[in-house]
């Protein structure tokens, strides 16, 4: 079993920063993929982020390219999200995943094994 934690989330303001953790535990493995999901009001649960071991490189989700970045820490077992340039449309319970994913299915939430309980991200206007 892989446990996720993840940590970072609150209330900001339209154009602030935050930073979100996901401090991975138990039989996580370096090789997994990691990624950032986010239940938004309204919608389902869609794609913002991962990060691949092999072949190593990161994926985004358009509506945050360019704003948000992913990194792994291999030393502490953690994943960062870093979201700069905050939309209120960003709102949400923002999830993170594990798993073995082939690299042309990052985007697809099926293929992850592993989820932490979220944390939510609020974003006024």
């Amino acid at each position: 079993q892989v446990q996720l934690v993840e940590s970072g989330g609150g209330l900001v303001q339209s154009g602030d920063s935050l930073r979100l953790s996901c401090a991975a535990s138990g039989r996580s493995h370096v090789s997994q993929t990691k990624a950032w999901f986010r239940l938004v009001p309204g919608k389902d649960r869609e794609f913002v982020a991962a990060i691949n071991w092999k072949p190593p490189g990161t994926r985004y989700a358009d509506s945050v390219k360019g704003r948000f970045t992913i990194s792994r820490d291999n030393a502490n077992n953690t994943i960062v999200l870093q979201m700069n340039s905050l939309k209120p449309e960003d709102t949400g319970v923002y999830y993170c995943a594990a798993g073995f994913v082939p690299a042309q299915l990052l985007n697809y939430q099926r293929y992850y094994q592993y989820w932490g309980q979220g944390t939510q991200v609020t974003v006024s206007s």
